[in-house]
């Protein structure tokens, strides 16, 4: 049986298949040390899973507009001019069944065959891929320390070409953790914009910033395509829920596509997020920030200790990016042995990075403080062998 090329174009997500194995292990009674999924161990706030109980029991249950709640997208527009000063029409924020609904939409209205996307290497692997869906032909463009692991205007200005429709960014950015200020996220929005480009910018661990103010692109531009999501800072990640910001003249087709696509988000998910924008939530989702601040901290101290800490230490998000070449050039094959010999689990850098991911691992900081010590312990062992 054949499929069809765009499948083909997708390929696997490795850190699923190394989930299951450290999962398959934990079941047969082994310590394993998770450290490679996006998913930090803290539980959805109470008042939100209590605001999600309280929609079941009322019967919210049924189909909303296909843009989502009207009552969810002003608390959104709410949050961007409480903490980032911008003016957003609710108009301008579609729901979408997680941020992945949002970049499904964003990728089906701004690429086609022969328009050329440019993101930065690494990058998450599902932007590259629903880029490829959509037909688009990928130019990842490789950073480093010198351009703070960031797509940056210089490298815009660079990479650009005739046939270039889109720059995607990601800021926190999986799987470096690092960020663009203001300043440079402006400049990125001009060279895009001079171009005749459009503009889309993953912001989903916007609100998990430790050195720095998070900032976002809706205070900058009213023209870029902005995506965002309750998984991660709001600690929502089997809800399924994620937004779109667009420009006003984006709205209609977005609109269409949605539904078509996915119809509407879900309904109780959307009732039970209201609840995350409240003060007593707030407080909480701090209180977990200020905890993955000082566990990244606590990791890169361990790290320092093997001298692996980068030179860069991450800005936000929930991962440290690591060069390991003095020690492998498999990282796929360096992350099962960790698992098997030590049970400790983490991601290979080939999921995220076109070139240098035999040599890069990603270590996700999702585990208490004297989890993270251990994993440090048992990863000093493992290296000692090699």
């Amino acid at each position: 049986m054949s499929w069809s090329v765009r499948v083909e174009r997708v390929q696997p997500f490795r850190v699923m298949r190394l989930l299951e194995e450290a999962q398959a292990r934990e079941a047969a009674g082994y310590d394993v040390i998770h450290l490679e999924i996006g998913e930090p161990d803290f539980p959805t706030p109470e008042s939100v899973i209590a605001a999600g109980q309280q929609a079941l029991a009322a019967g919210h249950t049924r189909y909303t507009p296909a843009c989502g709640l009207p009552a969810l997208r002003e608390a959104i527009a709410g949050h961007y001019a409480e903490h980032f000063g911008a003016r957003v029409d609710p108009a301008r924020i579609l729901i979408t069944p997680g941020a992945s609904g949002a970049l499904l939409l964003a990728s089906q209205l701004l690429v086609q065959r022969g328009d050329r996307v440019l993101m930065a290497d690494p990058t998450y692997p599902c932007n590259r891929h629903f880029m490829a869906l959509a037909e688009a032909d990928i130019d990842c463009v490789t950073v480093g320390p010198e351009s703070g692991w960031q797509l940056d205007a210089s490298l815009i200005e660079r990479h650009w070409r005739d046939t270039t429709r889109l720059a995607m960014l990601a800021t926190p950015s999986n799987p470096t953790g690092h960020m663009l200020d203001a300043e440079r996220l402006g400049a990125v929005a001009e060279a895009v914009g001079s171009r005749g480009g459009e503009l889309l910018v993953d912001e989903i661990y916007q609100g998990l910033t430790f050195d720095a103010a998070p900032v976002s692109a809706t205070a900058l531009t009213p023209d870029a395509f902005v995506i965002n999501s309750f998984s991660k800072y709001f600690g929502m990640t089997g809800w399924r829920l994620g937004w779109l910001v667009a420009p006003e003249a984006a709205v209609e087709p977005l609109t269409r596509l949605a539904q078509n696509v996915f119809l509407a988000a879900p309904t109780p998910s959307q009732h039970a997020a209201l609840a995350a924008f409240t003060p007593e939530c707030r407080d909480e989702l701090e209180r977990r920030r200020r905890e993955l601040h000082r566990r990244r901290d606590v990791l890169l101290a361990g790290l320092e200790r093997l001298g692996l800490a980068p030179s860069l230490p991450p800005q936000g998000a929930f991962y440290v990016w690591l060069d390991v070449s003095r020690h492998t050039r498999d990282s796929q094959d360096f992350c099962r042995r960790l698992l098997e010999e030590e049970n400790v689990a983490i991601t290979p850098g080939i999921d995220f990075a076109v070139r240098g991911g035999e040599h890069h691992v990603r270590i996700a900081f999702t585990n208490d403080c004297a989890r993270l010590e251990e994993a440090v312990m048992r990863l000093e062992r493992f290296l000692a062998r090699l």
